[in-house]
């Protein structure tokens, strides 16, 4: 088993905030490490907008805790009580994802009052911080996590899961119950593809030279994950209408299954010229098969004619999602290579790719 940056990084966080705390000599160091476990993110951007966030958090947290302590004492009821009224305010004020750490604010100022309430709320307060603290510094200093590659291979194995599946089913070689089932593990996939993204999206730049190199890789990688979507829909297109299609004259299935071919080797194609590891100046001549394969697609599904009877027409009708979503497949891809050819032509010194060539796991 891997250990993944994240779990290093908690681990060290927690370390951190027990030895200062004890460094200290702050009573309970213990609330300092469930502090620090809460206020771990996955990037410095997001760590930076959680200390701030979490700081207006607990001095919420803080100061209805010790207000309701000092006016009505910590009874159980007053300490639940004043735990409603702290969620409704973070929500109010819409930092809903630090009421956890919060509710450990008031529960750590009620829980064990003493004769000095307001000095023991202080220095339980500061204890929290600390753990907060002890986070934020190790997220900045341990372990940057390098979002360029995770996204590219996130993307790319989730790419060739479709791949594979839509070959499988243009061959009737797919099983319907475990296809479907695969279907949503890939969409849980492209989920975390999107979440990656917005992870690289806030990772910030040094130099506005690299501001300008950052935003031409973020519309490939937004292009990307874009034409994967497409490719995921029309597997699902095609594996709902597999019996509508195998009751297509031959012909026409031969026409799905050969556009579908050179789509995939297309797709493959612009994944291995983005890395660098498919000359850009090599001439192919897969996208122009792609696109003349497309327009015999349309203008075979259009020269079928419509019958009297509607319920003639349902296996047509059911098709036209089918045939749409091709189109849109087949035009994101093209759009993507010219992507990737203008990113790979132009500002050359610039366009440095930071992506391992060894590929990172989960």
């Amino acid at each position: 088993m891997k250990l993944g940056a994240r779990i290093l990084k908690t681990g060290i966080a927690i370390t951190l905030s027990l030895l200062v705390a004890e460094l200290l000599n702050l009573p309970s160091p213990t609330f300092a490490a469930i502090a620090a476990v809460f206020a771990i993110q996955p990037s410095i951007y997001r760590s930076y907008l959680t200390v701030l966030e979490q700081i207006q958090a607990n001095v919420i947290g803080a100061l209805l805790a010790v207000g309701f302590g000092l006016l009505f004492g910590t009874h159980p009821f007053i300490i639940g009580l004043t735990a409603v009224m702290v969620i409704t305010l973070n929500l109010k004020l819409k930092i809903g994802n630090t009421i956890g750490l919060a509710l450990v604010t008031v529960i750590a100022i009620m829980e064990s009052p003493s004769d000095d309430f307001v000095q023991f709320a202080v220095i339980r307060f500061a204890t929290i911080l600390l753990g907060v603290f002890s986070a934020f510094i190790v997220n900045l200093i341990f372990l940057p996590p390098k979002y360029e590659t995770k996204l590219y291979y996130k993307i790319v194995g989730t790419t060739e899961e479709i791949i594979k599946w839509i070959r499988m089913n243009i061959y009737h070689a797919s099983e319907y119950t475990l296809l479907k089932e695969d279907i949503e593990k890939i969409k849980d996939q492209l989920t975390k593809a999107n979440q990656l993204f917005d992870f690289y999206k806030e990772e910030r730049t040094n130099s506005k030279k690299k501001v300008f190199v950052k935003s031409r890789k973020l519309v490939l990688f937004r292009q990307m994950i874009t034409t994967t979507s497409h490719a995921l829909k029309t597997l699902k297109q095609l594996h709902r209408l597999e019996n509508d299609i195998q009751h297509m004259p031959q012909s026409f299935q031969n026409l799905i299954k050969s556009e579908m071919e050179c789509l995939l080797m297309y797709h493959e194609q612009a994944l291995l010229k983005f890395i660098g590891k498919l000359k850009v100046q090599l001439t192919t001549s897969v996208p122009t098969e792609a696109y003349t394969k497309k327009r015999a697609l349309i203008d075979a599904f259009m020269k079928y004619k419509l019958l009297e009877d509607d319920e003639d027409n349902k296996m047509l009708y059911h098709l036209f999602p089918l045939i749409a979503s091709i189109i849109e497949y087949s035009e994101e891809l093209e759009h993507l290579d010219r992507l990737i050819d203008s990113f790979h032509n132009y500002h050359k010194e610039d366009n440095a790719l930071e992506i391992n060539h060894e590929r990172e796991q989960d």
